[in-house]
């Protein structure tokens, strides 16, 4: 094709005989791999007993693919309910006869709510800390996860940006796209925009958790984590295409926007109460 855009057209995935990696599975590999030796590296800065880092992956992976499947089909796509109702909670598709499709829908703000409630139940009837101090670690975790989510969004071409400046440095054409808004537009890679937010948004956390006492003021390192990383949605939703029907709008804003607001404000409200639950540093690595 002859064009002066630069153009993003990767395969799908990596082939391996019979079977295709999807560079969308790989990276979601990714995310919870890091996120285990991460999470296990926190546990042994603040003198925890590595036996609760299995059920804490266990229960974030159930929350992440449950409620990301969950809110997807929700607040975008609630017609599945009626017209592919097994689709809503397993990879397959039974119109048209079945097929495995994989969860081609998941969305953040379903994943957060059901994290909330999955790491509840971990931290009263399991860890037995007060939920503030894993919800601070967890963040720190779910940051990193969150970028390399949006780099698979970028192999998969979804998720795309609005027509961009065609003098911009960021003008790119998505050609596994172009059935839908056509090839020859260039548009923003607001997947990676995000993503980059993502990865300063750790690096961030991780400083704050590692050099100073904010980790001992429990909920403080949580709700910077909740406004950052939804500040960060709201405004890169500015440059993003529709993820479905918007049936919720508000002044303008987008349903990934309007959703987004709640959690800024939560994460503010966590910041002010946080004071209430600090403990010192021999509280936070008193061994079991």
């Amino acid at each position: 094709m002859d064009t002066p855009f630069k153009i993003w057209d990767p395969s799908k995935g990596i082939q391996l005989g019979p079977v295709t990696l999807h560079f969308y599975s790989l990276m979601f590999i990714f995310a919870f791999g890091f996120g285990y030796v991460l999470m296990s590296r926190i546990f042994k800065i603040d003198n925890v007993n590595q036996k609760y880092l299995e059920p804490l992956f266990t229960w974030t992976l159930i929350g992440t693919i449950l409620g990301a499947r969950m809110g997807h089909v929700i607040f975008y796509q609630p017609e599945l309910f009626k017209e592919d109702f097994w689709s809503v909670f397993l990879p397959i598709s039974t119109k048209n006869g079945l097929k495995f499709t994989g969860f081609s829908g998941l969305a953040s703000h379903g994943a957060t709510i059901a994290l909330i409630l999955t790491t509840l139940y971990y931290s009263f009837k399991i860890i037995k800390k007060n939920p503030l101090w894993v919800y601070d670690r967890l963040g720190i975790v779910v940051s990193l996860g969150g970028a390399f989510v949006r780099l698979g969004n970028f192999f998969n071409s979804e998720i795309i940006g609005k027509p961009a400046d065609p003098n911009s440095p960021f003008a790119l054409l998505f050609p596994q796209q172009s059935s839908e808004y056509g090839v020859t537009v260039p548009r923003y890679p607001s997947q990676l925009f995000e993503a980059f937010g993502y990865v300063c948004l750790f690096i961030l956390l991780w400083i704050l958790y590692r050099k100073t006492n904010k980790k001992y003021q429990q909920g403080w390192l949580f709700g910077l984590f909740f406004i950052i990383l939804w500040a960060i949605r709201f405004f890169v939703e500015f440059l993003k295409e529709p993820q479905g029907d918007e049936f919720i709008q508000f002044g303008g804003l987008n349903t990934g926007q309007v959703l987004s607001i709640p959690f800024m404000i939560a994460g503010v409200i966590i910041m002010v109460v946080s004071k209430k639950f600090r403990i010192t540093q021999a509280e936070n690595e008193k061994p079991e």
